[in-house]
């Protein structure tokens, strides 16, 4: 009786621990990010800066992106590299015209991002968390599309 008792909490604390997925932070809007959003789905990641030229010509081409990618359930997300937080975030995403999520949080560490010294730089990571393209430099949404359609086969 004892063991079974015991294999069921066993089995409880599981599904319970399965929900949680990882911590994703807020975003720019100080809101919540649902790990629903990022894991078991592919993901966008493009991280940029306010001082980077490229990055400002780049953000309208991922502002459109953004719409693209929901057909796709693909989630485009948003870095900020000086690790901005809070207002300075906030101020600074709706200095670049972001529309699209800006994680507060770096999820380098979770999809064991490698840190790149040049900007921006974009990363596609699948469905099971694994970095499947790291793009260095300006990218556009036809571009990204393309690069998802060889990825995904």
């Amino acid at each position: 009786m004892l063991k079974r008792l015991l294999a069921a909490a066993g089995v409880a604390a599981t599904l319970l621990l399965a929900g949680c997925g990882n911590d994703y932070g807020v975003d720019q809007h100080a809101e919540k990010v649902a790990s629903e959003r990022l894991d078991k789905h592919w993901k966008v990641v493009n991280y940029w800066a306010e001082w980077c030229g490229p990055c400002r010509v780049e953000i309208p081409e991922l502002n459109a992106l953004e719409t693209q990618l929901q057909a796709q359930s693909v989630e485009l997300f948003g870095v900020n590299y000086d690790g901005l937080q809070g207002k300075e975030l906030s101020d600074a995403s709706n200095a670049m015209g972001i529309t699209f999520t800006v994680l507060a949080q770096d999820p380098a560490d979770i999809f064991d991002l490698p840190r790149s010294e040049a900007l921006p730089v974009t990363y596609i990571i699948d469905d099971n968390g694994k970095v499947r393209a790291q793009m260095l430099g300006e990218q556009t949404a036809e571009g990204i599309l393309a690069k998802l359609k060889d990825l995904k086969g």
